[in-house]
């Protein structure tokens, strides 16, 4: 039986599996929150720009560390062979825990939209067929992916068009008080949005020619998530203007209303869910392969680094990933998973610069950014989601400890 991932995913896949983890609900949800902590237009405008800064240092960081450890696995695979198994471990530990609560809040999204009612029954629903779409093989979610992308973008240029046809508002119109710290909270939360160019990463060893493939696909997919996320932030402040922005909880089916578009509403509410979808299934897609990584190195259970004869896939990963999916879609508050998910992935992101920084001195500058740039937004989150990532960030460490305590050996 092989162990080995088929390479089956070429520069346009990759770039799309990309798009499919960042083009999703972040972008119908944390425009809101981020614009209430901005203070102003202007304020979110520059965490945009702050939050895609420090994304692109981990995008290049993530790209040149995949193009030289093509296996499955992402900055658990490099922090190991960089930094350290410790390191390694930690990266690990943190994207899986971190991306889990990631895929519920994705799934609540899902419920909210659909039938707020029994928002959990269907986030829980959802979970369960986006895992079996990934049991199926990674091409058949790579086939997925593309079209949901197609259809969210569709969605996200109606309320472009109809949000710079009727606004008045000039989207750096003043607001609440811009400080720095209100800067830096509103990235953080952007950074939920853009946390999905390293999937490619995560499936580096079912990409064609890795090494050329993955250092193109993450910028590209990077840069038109941005391009996509400015046009949206800018038509979106100019029908509704900053405060009207900071106090809706959908942003996107608001700005419909007020431009006169009522019938784009639901239009839009399924855009919304759509979009969910399609961050959910490549979330899922990634925190597999991070858990097969894992157990095959005997930080996680063995038994989950089994590949499927058929279908050449970490199936029962991919089941065991579901089923903690779904138990914490069935029982959590998509906000607080929210900011639980974007501290974790700071964590991840983190170590991934200071193992690219080990790459040569042509990377450390732009490493050494990505780095501070992580823990700076890391810490300026809600209260809340800092204590609790701390906390189960410093669970894995115990556990790291109790492991080698136990006498097992790093790989």
């Amino acid at each position: 039986m092989t162990s080995e991932l088929r390479r089956t995913l070429g520069v346009f896949d990759a770039v799309v599996i990309g798009l499919g983890a960042m083009i999703g609900a972040g972008i119908f949800v944390a425009l809101g929150p981020a614009a209430e902590a901005a203070g102003s237009g202007t304020g979110l405008l520059v965490a945009l720009g702050i939050a895609a800064v420090v994304a692109y240092c981990n995008a290049m960081a993530s790209a040149r560390l995949a193009a030289r450890y093509p296996s499955s696995g992402g900055t658990y695979v490099y922090g190991r062979e960089c930094l350290g198994s410790f390191w390694g471990y930690l990266a690990g530990w943190a994207f899986v825990v971190g991306k889990t609560a990631s895929c519920a809040a994705m799934a609540l999204t899902v419920g909210a939209y659909v039938w707020p009612g029994q928002a959990h029954t269907v986030a829980v629903a959802a979970v369960v067929a986006l895992t079996a779409v990934n049991y199926g093989g990674v091409q058949k979610s790579a086939l997925l992916t593309r079209v949901i992308v197609a259809l969210v973008l569709a969605v996200l240029a109606a309320v472009v068009v109809v949000s710079f046809g009727a606004g008045e508002t000039s989207p750096l119109a003043p607001g609440g008080e811009l400080t720095a710290g209100g800067a830096l909270q509103a990235a953080g939360l952007l950074f939920f949005a853009f946390a999905g160019y390293a999937r490619i990463a995560t499936l580096g060893e079912e990409v064609r020619d890795p090494a050329r493939t993955i250092p193109r696909a993450v910028p590209i997919a990077l840069g038109i998530a941005l391009a996509v996320y400015a046009l949206v932030a800018v038509s979106v402040l100019t029908v509704l203007g900053p405060a009207a922005l900071a106090d809706s909880p959908a942003p996107l089916t608001d700005a419909a209303r007020a431009a006169g578009a009522g019938r784009l509403v639901p239009v839009v509410a399924v855009g919304a869910a759509v979009a969910a979808l399609g961050s959910l299934l490549s979330l899922i897609l990634g925190v597999s392969r991070t858990t097969l990584a894992m157990a095959r190195d005997g930080y996680l259970p063995t038994a989950l680094a089994a590949v499927h004869p058929r279908f050449q896939v970490p199936h029962r990963a991919e089941l065991a990933v579901g089923a903690v999916v779904a138990v914490v879609a069935a029982t959590a508050d998509v906000r607080d998973a929210i900011g639980f998910s974007s501290f974790g992935v700071l964590v991840y992101y983190g170590i991934a610069n200071a193992s690219a920084w080990t790459l040569g001195p042509d990377r450390r500058p732009l490493a050494a950014l990505g780095l501070a740039g992580c823990g700076a937004l890391a810490f300026a989150l809600p209260l809340g989601s800092v204590l609790a990532g701390s906390g189960v960030v410093a669970a894995g460490v115990v556990a790291w400890a109790i492991g080698r305590g136990r006498g097992r050996t790093a790989p």
